[in-house]
């Protein structure tokens, strides 16, 4: 399964109790349909996102990066604290690919004096 979305957050590093290292992150998709009487409803749905193949992936998936995913998603129901029933869905995720958007996306810059291409005097401005 396919999955275009904006992360929540930024991704963090955790141990599971064997010490092998998983990325969480939160990812949100949106999507619109029109209704019977014609109006636009907008839906936000959200992911719990995991990724175990390389923790290194964490310093890019920053919040507002657009990914693109594939992997599973599974749904998980619990009872709150306060007795309330909750679901939520996971995605584990085996490819990401990145979209930008992201707060270090935004910081790159471009090297100066690094233009290979000669300079033409016969230029019109």
């Amino acid at each position: 399964m396919n999955i275009i979305g904006r992360l929540t957050r930024d991704a963090e590093v955790r141990r599971t109790s064997l010490e092998k290292q998983v990325v969480n992150f939160s990812v949100a998709t949106n999507d619109s349909y029109r209704n019977k009487q014609g109006e636009r409803i907008e839906q936000t749905t959200y992911f719990d996102c995991a990724y175990w193949l390389s923790p290194k992936v964490a310093q890019i998936l920053t919040k507002g990066t657009v990914v693109e995913l594939t992997g599973r998603v599974s749904a998980r129901a619990w009872t709150g604290s306060d007795g309330q029933l909750h679901a939520g869905l996971n995605f584990n995720t085996s490819q990401i690919k990145l979209h930008g958007g992201g707060k270090k996306s935004e910081t790159v810059q471009t090297p100066t004096g690094t233009n290979n291409s000669k300079e033409k005097d016969d230029l019109p401005f």
